[in-house]
């Protein structure tokens, strides 16, 4: 039986090391809300959504990237019921050089993989979606998006009642 191809997920012909800024949104496996206590309407603060031990797991694992990688900052991320977003920056130094980094795959994947270990089971599904953020005026409307996704959760593509 011949499968059909699986289509790419990534920019053909683009170095995922170069400095710049990416959104990332990783799911959890079978999109099971494992994240937030008491998945309901969100009236609150983001920071303020009660996590689950999982989500604690999660929220210290996105905090630690920039200790692990240091040319990797977080700038904004949000930890949904069953996904997360994170607006990551590879950087340059102060001359403006790009510094070493690994690729955004590299480090989604060592970050998925530290979580899913000390959560004792595998958190997530295979893969991750990706955005090049490609100018300012981008950044600024994935900035936004991240910020109000926890009050859309209702009306969220990755929402799933159970």
């Amino acid at each position: 039986m011949v499968l059909p191809k699986r289509k790419e997920n990534r920019l053909t012909d683009y170095d995922y090391s170069a400095p710049n800024a990416y959104f990332i949104t990783v799911c959890t496996l079978g999109r099971k809300n494992l994240f937030w206590k008491n998945v309901g309407a969100i009236i609150d603060r983001p920071e303020n959504i009660p996590l689950t031990d999982i989500g604690i797991i999660v929220k210290n694992s996105i905090v630690e990237i920039p200790m692990h990688y240091p040319a990797i900052t977080v700038d904004h991320y949000v930890i949904m019921p069953n996904h997360i977003h994170l607006l990551l920056q590879i950087n340059t130094d102060q001359d403006g050089r790009p510094m070493i980094a690994p690729t955004i795959s590299t480090v989604i994947r060592l970050t998925k993989g530290a979580v899913s270990s000390q959560a004792g089971f595998s958190v997530w599904q295979k893969g991750f979606y990706d955005h090049v953020i490609r100018n300012d005026s981008d950044y600024r409307e994935v900035w936004k998006y991240i910020e109000g996704n926890p009050g859309k959760w209702f009306e969220d593509k990755f929402f799933i009642q159970e």
